[in-house]
C-alpha cells in the first residue's frame, strides 16, 4: 500500500502494466458493470448543464432514455451514476463506425464545445476510488476478460498503470501528487528490477 497525503493506493497501481486496447475491447467498460459510471454531485450538475451540446453526439434512443430517467440516477451503493440502457451501455455512449463505444461528453470536449472531458471515474478506469472515513482508497480493478488485451499490451509496452493514467491522476489529485507517486514508483520498480 502506498500512502500519499490522505490517499492510499494499492501496490498494483505501480506494479501492474496497462494500456487500453480499444480495437480489442471495443470500449466495453462503458457497457459492462453493475450500474452506470459513478459521478460526483458536481459532475451530475455539469452533465445536466452540457447535455444540450452533448445531445448531438448521441443516438435518438439514448436521448429519449435520458429524458425518461434524467441526466443521472441514484444507485444504492455508488450514489449518483450515469443512466444506462437496460443495464448495459451508458446513455452518454455511442458506437462509432468500427463498433467501438465512444463517449458523447468526451466528443463534445475534444471538439472544443465544452470544458468538461468526462466523469473522473471513467477517466481513471481501471482505477476505482472509494472514500472511507477521512481518506480515499485507490485500487486497480481491471475486468478479468474485458481488460485482458489492455493488460497484455501494457506488459508488452512496459507501461505501468499510473503512467498510463497520468492525465486523470493529475486531474483528480494534482501534479505534485503525481510527481510524488512517480518518484515512489520509480524507486520501487528500480529495486524490483535491480
Amino acid at each position: 500500500m502506498i500512502a500519499i497525503d490522505d490517499v492510499l493506493l494499492s501496490d498494483d497501481v505501480i506494479e501492474a502494466n496497462f494500456v487500453c486496447h480499444l480495437e480489442k475491447c471495443k470500449g466495453g467498460c462503458c457497457v459492462e458493470g453493475d450500474c452506470g459510471a459513478p459521478l460526483t454531485e458536481e459532475e451530475a450538475k455539469i452533465i445536466a448543464e452540457v447535455l444540450p451540446i452533448v445531445k448531438q453526439f448521441l443516438p435518438e434512443q439514448f436521448i429519449k432514455e435520458i429524458e425518461l430517467q434524467g441526466t443521472h440516477v441514484m444507485d444504492p451503493e455508488h450514489g449518483y451514476v450515469t443512466p444506462t440502457i437496460n443495464g448495459g451501455i451508458c446513455v452518454y455512449g455511442f458506437y462509432d463506425e468500427e463498433g467501438i463505444v465512444k463517449c458523447g461528453i468526451e466528443q463534445a470536449y475534444l471538439q472544443g464545445l465544452i470544458s468538461f472531458k468526462k466523469p473522473i471515474s471513467c477517466h481513471l478506469y481501471p482505477l476505482r476510488v472509494t472514500s472511507v472515513e477521512g481518506f480515499e482508497a485507490v485500487n486497480y480493478e481491471p475486468r478479468k476478460q474485458l481488460c485482458r488485451p489492455a493488460c497484455k499490451l501494457g506488459n508488452k509496452l512496459k507501461v505501468p498503470v499510473y503512467e498510463f493514467l497520468k492525465e486523470p491522476i493529475i486531474r483528480k489529485y494534482g501534479e505534485e501528487f503525481y510527481n510524488t507517486l512517480d518518484a515512489v514508483a520509480k524507486e520501487y520498480r528500480g529495486k524490483l528490477n535491480g
